[in-house]
């Protein structure tokens, strides 16, 4: 049986700022929310979304003899989670200013798996990164985190929605779980709902892809004629408002120090980049995914044209 206590000590020694634990089970009442999500299409375009929604939901689907659920996160807030100046027009979202967090939570959760597998042989498991239909942010919930903001991310009360997170399924039981969160703490706070410039987020607490900013510059959705609000990969509107994050401290993991200052480049910059000097730049960051050419297409579309002037 697996010590809870161990288990969360094992994951701060990998570098995690949080770890919760709990059973796996079926998570009845998200799934219920995610499907009339799907229903009405939320996904828009995203198709995958609608795949394996009966194993987002349920651990023990994605792994044989499924017991126990490692939830671990990481916080990863900088100086760009904070908020831009006003008039930037080459926002990016703060976690992609960090080499990609797939490669860096991965190999924590190595860590973590390895270091339980010396201590209870015999333990079978399987880590998650973003990389398979999981309900993460349910399941943190779950494991006593956070609760579900009003922006639909995953709250923490140590340091809010500025958190990477990643997961552990493992076939053995634990000698205790945590409560989960029950609770949800925004209160009446509306301010990531106001600050949103294209109203992606829903009074259910979802959110519309085909309009979020995030996705439509990083995902394939249908061409919209809203702007972009300055931002070229992501957008943190909902985020750096948030009370909860602007009490929250920076990172201390240093894996997740910046690679770029993104507040120090302009679309002159990214507009005269190369191949070569992206990959210098941007290589080992989550950029790589959108790609330079889509990057300096999202540059273009918000680069607003000079007023004429008057003689």
């Amino acid at each position: 049986m697996l010590d809870l206590l161990n288990i969360k000590k094992l994951a701060a020694d990998a570098g995690f700022d949080l770890c919760g634990v709990a059973p796996c089970r079926h998570l009845s009442e998200g799934e219920a929310r995610f499907r009339a999500w799907l229903a009405r299409g939320g996904q828009s375009s995203l198709g995958y979304m609608e795949r394996n929604a009966e194993k987002r939901f349920d651990p023990r689907l994605l792994v044989e003899g499924a017991r126990t659920a490692v939830v671990c996160a990481v916080s990863y807030k900088n100086t760009a989670s904070e908020g831009y100046p006003a008039g930037h027009r080459t926002k990016i979202a703060s976690y992609a200013c960090t080499a990609d967090y797939h490669t860096t939570i991965r190999a924590m959760l190595a860590q973590l798996l390895e270091a339980l597998r010396a201590a209870y042989p015999g333990l079978g498991g399987r880590a998650f990164t973003d990389t398979a239909p999981l309900a993460e942010k349910q399941l943190a919930a779950e494991a006593g985190l956070g609760w579900i903001g009003r922006q639909s991310l995953l709250v923490t009360p140590q340091f809010g929605t500025c958190v990477l997170l990643g997961e552990l399924i493992l076939t053995d039981e634990a000698d205790a779980y945590d409560t989960p969160f029950g609770e949800e703490r925004c209160g009446t706070c509306r301010r990531c709902v106001e600050a949103c410039p294209t109203g992606a987020i829903a009074p259910d607490r979802t959110i519309d892809t085909a309009r979020c900013i995030s996705c439509r510059t990083i995902e394939k959705v249908p061409e919209s004629d809203a702007g972009l609000d300055g931002w070229i990969f992501g957008c943190d509107c909902c985020q750096s408002c948030c009370p909860w994050n602007l009490r929250a401290p920076r990172h201390r993991n240093a894996a997740f120090d910046p690679v770029f200052d993104p507040l120090t480049m302009d679309a002159a910059a990214w507009l005269g980049m190369d191949e070569t000097a992206f990959e210098a730049l941007c290589g080992r960051t989550p950029l790589t995914r959108s790609g330079l050419a889509r990057i300096r297409e999202n540059v273009r579309r918000n680069i607003v044209p000079e007023e004429p002037s008057e003689r």
